[in-house]
Parts: structure tokens; C-alpha cells; sequence
């Protein structure tokens, strides 16, 4: 698997994720609406779920060399 192949994605859901969450936590705050609760608490809800998108993002762009693995030479013949 070729690196940072996933990385994008991951990234992009992570930004939507928060930008969808951090949107309707306002519309809770600000709007005059009667099911206001619904929105406060979905939006922040969205916002943590981003972190586990966030969290595949980072670990799919470290970078590991092979003398950082100490993974043993096998020979062929």
C-alpha cells in the first residue's frame, strides 16, 4: 500500500465533520427554535466524532524508517 494514500479522505471527512458540527451547535445557540436542544447537542456530538477521522489522518501520515523498526534482514538462498 502506497503511503498517505487515505490520508485525504480522512482529512477532508475530518474538516466536514467539524465545519457540519461547529454549524448546527450555532444554529442551537442563535436560532429561535423550539427543538434548539437538538442542535446543541448533535453539533458538539459530530465534532467528537471528527476526532477519530482526525486521529487515522495523523497516524496515516508518520513516517517510519526501516532502521527505526529493527525488522530483520531474511535472506533469499
Amino acid at each position: 500500500m502506497e503511503q498517505g494514500k487515505f490520508t485525504i479522505l480522512f482529512l477532508s471527512i475530518a474538516v466536514f465533520l467539524d465545519v457540519v458540527g461547529l454549524i448546527l451547535f450555532f444554529i442551537g445557540i442563535f436560532a429561535p427554535l423550539s427543538y434548539w436542544d437538538f442542535f446543541v447537542l448533535s453539533g458538539p456530538l459530530l465534532m467528537f466524532l471528527s476526532l477519530v477521522f482526525w486521529i487515522f489522518w495523523y497516524m496515516g501520515n508518520l513516517t517510519v524508517s526501516e532502521e527505526e523498526l529493527n525488522l530483520p534482514k531474511h535472506d533469499i538462498l
